[in-house]
């Protein structure tokens, strides 16, 4: 009789997950240098992202990221710091951990110069961590940065913010961390269709007026239709101008998609509209979207008034 217990089969999901090594981002450096700007960036970015974490539970929450549920996070970015008494310690045996389990965490350390530290924390009017222990803010600031040295010299990347807006912190990380084996861009494009009868999207940063070009509602047979349909794209683009407006449209937003993600623009929106929302704007909307997602950029469509056409 065989009283070996069976071991449950995997999924597919679980195996192609452990296949894969987690794309992991540590997230550390002086206090005030700008770690929460940096993980909502990694968070934009479409990374799970934990702040405060004891670096003794980074290989845990690594490890829950093969489950299924988490496979649409592209990795994971863990905001640590000094809070902890044996932070170094403990730091260094998560990295060795997650080496063992063939993990390499990209560690990213933030730091600024004494007198901006100074000012941020004037600023912000927050204590410093180390003052707890009796420390004066200077002098805690002194004592961290020379506690965290041999982390600095770990960094895969060292980043210094004391003359880094938000934006700049963004394009550094994007530059570094932006995945590399993919081509969508960071930057992502929402496409709205609308009526100008019912309104103009107030979130939209671009919008273009289709009114200028023949309108299928005054066909009879078109008119049920809407711009999702063969008989009604047909109808807008037989049209010179709409075929000569949508390729100098499509110019304009591949020249411009470009220069806004390099300033660290994570989103857009572009809407067009005609006088219903339910045929001119619709078809121009949905050929945007093709081309955008052609040229791969992350892109969503809504079309906010086809119902009400």
């Amino acid at each position: 009789m065989n009283t070996t217990k069976q071991q449950p089969e995997e999924s597919a999901a679980e195996i192609c997950a452990a296949e894969q090594p987690v794309a992991v981002c540590i997230v550390t450096g002086l206090s005030g240098a700008g770690k929460s700007t940096a993980l909502k960036v990694f968070e934009d970015m479409g990374h799970f992202v934990v702040d405060g974490l004891p670096a003794s539970l980074a290989p845990e929450m690594v490890a829950m990221m093969a489950r299924p549920s988490m496979s649409h996070f592209k990795g994971i970015a863990l905001g640590m710091d000094l809070r902890q008494s044996n932070f170094l310690d403990e730091i260094n045996e998560a990295l060795s951990d997650l080496t063992a389990k063939n993990v390499r965490p990209m560690l990213l350390f933030l730091e600024c110069d004494v007198q901006e530290l100074l000012r941020r924390y004037a600023t912000t009017r927050r204590p410093h961590p180390l003052e707890r222990e009796g420390l004066g803010l200077e002098t805690a600031l002194l004592s961290e940065r020379n506690s965290l040295r041999p982390l600095r010299e770990m960094a895969d990347l060292v980043v210094d913010t004391s003359r880094f807006s938000i934006h700049d912190l963004r394009r550094a990380i994007q530059k570094r961390w932006s995945d590399s084996k993919s081509k969508l861009r960071a930057i992502k494009v929402n496409v709205i269709s609308f009526g100008f009868k019912y309104g103009v999207p107030r979130e939209a940063d671009f919008v273009f007026d289709l009114r200028f070009l023949s309108n299928p509602y005054f066909v009879e047979e078109l008119r049920p239709q809407c711009g999702k349909d063969k008989a009604v794209a047909q109808y807008v683009f037989n049209q010179p101008h709409a075929r000569e407006f949508r390729a100098k449209l499509m110019d304009l937003l591949l020249f411009m998609l470009p220069l806004m993600e390099a300033e660290g623009r994570y989103r857009v929106t572009i809407a067009v509209g005609c006088t219903g929302g339910r045929h001119r704007s619709v078809a121009m909307a949905e050929e945007i979207l093709q081309a955008l997602k052609q040229a791969d950029y992350p892109t969503t469509l809504e079309h906010r008034h086809l119902e009400l056409g």
